[in-house]
């Protein structure tokens, strides 16, 4: 069966490549990604999908569906196609929902034959406020018996881990004065914002080291002869795991409590992005996947990446098992987020591992449906 899935990759190969090209050359930010959406909706319709556009109410999230009408399991596969400011597709988004979307189409070619149902999730914004997290808490993704998706990177991964993440702004207000003939009857939103940086950065020894706190001020005043009245920093907390981030967030919450405290200013504290959980892998599924890209050529996987990065898939993975391993497109090294991660999604190496990628998800699947031994496993 194996076999008839390569065929059918091998017939949509050289259009799957032409969209991801189309993506590359026409990238779109996040929550504005519809000419990506359009040529990709067109394409699982084309093979029959019944397509829901404006998934929960998001203009640029959709959910493609491929019921067998015969009773089976459910297989996820999610696409990304947001791209970076500036950049491109620097993360490879313009491959990573080509090859969901091939994945599904390909999939959905044997499974009248084994029963269950394959879903195509379009999700927007990876890489700012994440879909997948409001998917999650909306039961996207309850109905599935596994979600899976492939990272292009410079090095063949095996799916491993990404950080928690919680974002969190703090708004401190004061009272303007002269700065020079009455600074004393000004309270300074300024300090209480310095206050702030310093004792996140005295918490920084106190904490594990996967803990990261990294932060901006957006906000801090607006002449220098005038005491700021308004202050606001933005922070990303990140650890290896959301129970940590409870812990530290509460930590710095104090911090914020304590400048509040100390120059006299109010204090708010609110949630200016979605939070991202860590990225628990399925090590069964992941080693299917891992087989299956083996028996397509590709026996060189490193050991799951580690580092601070984070992600929405990591949310999903909370609710059903989830894998998110990369596949190397490149001969040489190249960075995470660079134009030339995003060329190299163009170039020969790259063409040629995306079909790769889209036969092991497809394969993965297949097993899935199966072979009853993965899914207990």
């Amino acid at each position: 069966m194996k076999e008839r899935l390569t065929s059918e990759g091998q017939k949509i190969h050289k259009r799957l490549i032409e969209i991801s090209d189309y993506i590359y050359e026409n990238p779109e930010l996040g929550n504005e990604e519809y000419k990506a959406v359009k040529v990709l909706t067109e394409l699982l319709k084309e093979h029959n999908f019944e397509v829901e556009e404006r998934y929960l109410n998001m203009d640029t999230a959709f959910k493609a569906t491929f019921d067998s009408g015969k009773p089976g399991l459910t297989i996820g596969y999610l696409c990304e196609y947001d791209a970076l400011p500036g950049i491109g597709h620097g993360c490879g988004h313009n491959m990573i929902g080509t090859i969901s979307s091939g994945a599904g189409i390909v999939l959905s070619k044997i499974i009248d034959q084994v029963g269950g149902k394959i879903i195509v999730y379009g999700t927007p914004a990876e890489e700012t406020n994440g879909a997948k997290v409001i998917m999650v808490e909306e039961g996207a993704f309850d109905e599935l018996d596994c979600a899976m998706m492939v990272h292009p990177n410079d090095k063949t991964y095996a799916s491993g881990t990404s950080s928690a993440l919680y974002p969190i702004q703090f708004t401190f207000k004061g009272k303007t004065a002269h700065a020079a003939s009455c600074p004393e009857q000004g309270i300074n939103a300024l300090n209480a914002v310095i206050q702030l940086f310093n004792g996140i950065d005295a918490l920084r020894q106190h904490v594990t080291k996967d803990v990261l706190m990294h932060g901006i001020i957006t906000e801090g005043g607006v002449a220098a002869n005038i005491v700021p009245e308004r202050a606001v920093a933005q922070f990303y907390i990140r650890a290896a795991k959301k129970a940590t981030i409870e812990d530290v967030l509460e930590k710095v919450k104090n911090i914020a409590r304590g400048a509040a405290l100390m120059t006299g200013c109010e204090l708010e504290m609110d949630r200016y992005e979605l939070p991202y959980d860590d990225l628990n892998t399925n090590e069964v599924l992941s080693e299917a996947f891992n087989e299956n890209l083996r028996s397509l050529g590709i026996t060189e996987i490193h050991a799951p990446k580690t580092g601070g990065g984070s992600s929405d898939i990591g949310n999903v993975s909370y609710v059903t098992p989830t894998i998110h391993p990369y596949i190397s497109i490149s001969n040489c090294e190249v960075r995470g987020h660079s134009r030339e991660l995003a060329k190299a999604t163009t170039e020969s190496l790259g063409h040629e591992r995306l079909l790769t990628a889209v036969l092991a998800l497809a394969y993965t699947g297949y097993d899935v449906l199966t072979k009853k031994v993965i899914l207990n496993r």
